[in-house]
């Protein structure tokens, strides 16, 4: 029976090093909340980021409580519910990008009045919430990996909620590592340095929101 148990329990630790090898390669992919973390990064700092990267964390919890209640299968069999989602989260993306395009570059970490605004935590953090949970993609793709690395046998929501911990957790940590690379450009090229992350990250946005619109169900 111990020869069992931890036949069992090494066996559930490489299922969960596999899926965390292709959570991080996946998260670590450039995609719209990791341009966001690059962005703020070097426009408010590290610390002034901090907000955006829990948001995205939120919006791991929310898709992977989505794909265990079923919502992922729901949007890879509905036309019109896929269809919705991808046109707000197309819209919502290209909305962000063209604000990032025509950005003035400006350094706002230090400044009160508008940068303190635009750097508030609450905006930051909604921000990345609604990139994430409106991007149809996020469904998807979690709802044909997630269900590969669950048992059916054992009880379903505690290994939910250890698989979205894992990936919440890589999440951050990737997030935080590209605000980290953001504010260090803006320490090597200064000024100059916000202008360009901001409409590369912007135009970026823009190219990934045109992709959505072109993105079909069934399509990996």
């Amino acid at each position: 029976m111990d020869l069992l148990l931890a036949f069992q329990t090494a066996s559930s630790a490489a299922t969960l090093t596999l899926f965390a090898l292709v959570a991080l390669v996946a998260i670590a992919t450039p995609g719209p909340t990791v341009l966001l973390a690059l962005a703020n990064g070097s426009r408010f700092g590290v610390r002034r980021s901090l907000p955006g990267m829990l948001g995205a964390v939120v919006s791991d919890f929310v898709l992977v409580g989505a794909v265990a209640l079923g919502l992922g299968a729901l949007l890879a069999a509905s036309e019109f519910w896929f269809s919705v989602l991808k046109w707000v989260g197309a819209a919502y993306l290209a909305w962000i990008g063209w604000k990032m395009l025509r950005s003035s570059g400006s350094l706002q970490m230090p400044e009160p009045g508008m940068a303190d605004a635009q750097a508030a935590p609450r905006r930051v953090f909604a921000k990345s919430f609604l990139v994430a949970v409106t991007n149809p993609k996020g469904y998807l793709f979690c709802s044909a990996l997630l269900p590969q690395f669950i048992e059916p046998a054992a009880a379903q929501w505690p290994q939910y909620l250890v698989i979205g911990l894992v990936f919440a957790g890589l999440d951050f940590i990737v997030m935080l590592g590209y605000a980290a690379v953001g504010a260090r450009a803006v320490r090597w090229l200064h000024r100059r340095a916000v202008l360009w992350l901001d409409r590369c990250c912007g135009a970026m946005l823009l190219a990934l929101a045109g992709s959505l619109l072109f993105y079909r169900r069934g399509v990996n």
